[in-house]
C-alpha cells in the first residue's frame, strides 16, 4: 500500500498544484487570515479599485472546509487525475488551458469532460447503484439540488465542458477547425514551469527551428589554405604513385650483345 507521500508524488502536476492551492486558500480562510469577500470575483472592484488579485484568487477557492469542499476536492483528485493521465497525457498545456474555468465551475467542467471521455466506465454510487460515466455529471447535479447548493456554477461548468468538448473533439473530427486551441502563451508558461509534457508544442518547435539548418562553416582565409593543402596532398599522392610504379620491378639491367 502506498504511503501518503508516495501518493502525493504520484499525482500529475496540474491536479497536484490546483488541489494544494485550494487546500491552502481554504485553510487561510478557516484561520481567519483572509475573507471570502476579498478573494471573490468582483469586476467592479477589479476595474474601479484595481484589486487585480481577484482575477486569480477566485479560481482557487472551492469554499470553506465542508463536505462540499471535500467532495469537490475528491473529484479533482479522482476524475481530474484520470483525465490528466488519459486523454490529456503529454498534453499538459491543453489541460492547463481548460483550468481557466476554475472554482466550482471547473469541478463540473472536469466531471462533464470526464463523462464524455470515459462514457462507458462504471461508477459505483455508494455501493447502491452503478452508473455509466456519461451520466455521472447529472448525478452530481441532482446531489447539489438535494443539498440545496446553488446550481449556477454547476450549470456553467457543464456548459463550458460541453462547449470545450464540442470545439476541440467533435467538430474537428467532422472536418472543422479547432476554435479552442491552446494559445501560445499557455505553451510558453508550461515550458517555463518545466512540469508535465506537451506533444507538438509550438514553443519546442520554435526552439528546434534554430537547429534545423546547419550550414558548413568556413575559416577566414581558409579557402587558400584549403587549396594549398589540397595541392600539397595531390603532389604527395602523385610522388607516392610514381615511386610505387617505379618500384614494381627492381632488378639489374643488361645490354643485349654485351659481355
Amino acid at each position: 500500500m502506498a504511503t501518503p507521500l508516495q501518493y502525493y508524488n504520484s499525482i500529475p502536476p496540474v491536479a497536484k498544484t490546483f488541489a494544494v492551492t485550494c487546500v491552502m486558500v481554504s485553510g487561510a480562510q478557516y484561520l481567519g487570515l483572509i475573507s471570502p469577500w476579498t478573494i471573490s470575483l468582483s469586476y467592479a472592484d477589479v476595474f474601479r479599485r484595481f484589486q487585480v488579485w481577484r482575477l486569480i484568487t477566485n479560481f482557487v477557492f472551492l469554499g470553506p472546509y465542508s463536505f462540499g469542499f471535500a467532495f469537490r476536492l475528491l473529484i479533482i483528485l479522482r476524475n481530474g487525475v484520470q483525465l490528466e493521465r488519459g486523454p490529456f497525457a503529454k498534453r499538459t498545456a491543453d489541460y492547463v488551458w481548460i483550468t481557466r474555468f476554475l472554482g466550482g465551475s471547473l469541478v463540473f467542467m472536469i466531471v462533464y469532460i470526464w463523462g464524455r471521455e470515459f462514457a462507458n466506465s462504471r461508477v459505483n454510487i455508494h455501493g447502491l447503484v452503478e452508473l455509466k460515466g456519461f451520466y455521472f455529471p447529472w448525478y452530481m447535479l441532482v446531489v447539489d439540488v438535494l443539498l440545496g447548493n446553488p446550481l449556477k456554477p454547476d450549470v456553467m461548468g457543464m456548459a463550458a465542458g460541453h462547449l470545450y468538448y464540442f470545439l476541440t473533439v467533435i467538430y474537428p473530427l467532422a472536418g472543422g477547425r479547432n476554435f479552442c486551441a491552446t494559445p501560445y502563451w499557455v505553451h510558453k508558461l508550461v515550458a517555463v514551469w518545466g512540469e508535465g509534457h506537451q506533444i507538438n508544442s509550438p514553443v519546442r518547435q520554435k526552439l528546434d527551428e534554430s537547429t534545423i539548418f546547419r550550414g558548413r562553416s568556413h575559416r577566414l582565409n581558409g579557402s587558400s589554405g584549403r587549396s594549398t593543402n589540397s595541392s600539397s596532398q595531390a603532389e604527395t599522392n602523385a610522388q607516392g604513385n610514381t615511386a610505387a610504379a617505379g618500384g614494381v620491378f627492381q632488378g639489374r639491367s643488361h645490354r643485349l650483345g654485351a659481355n
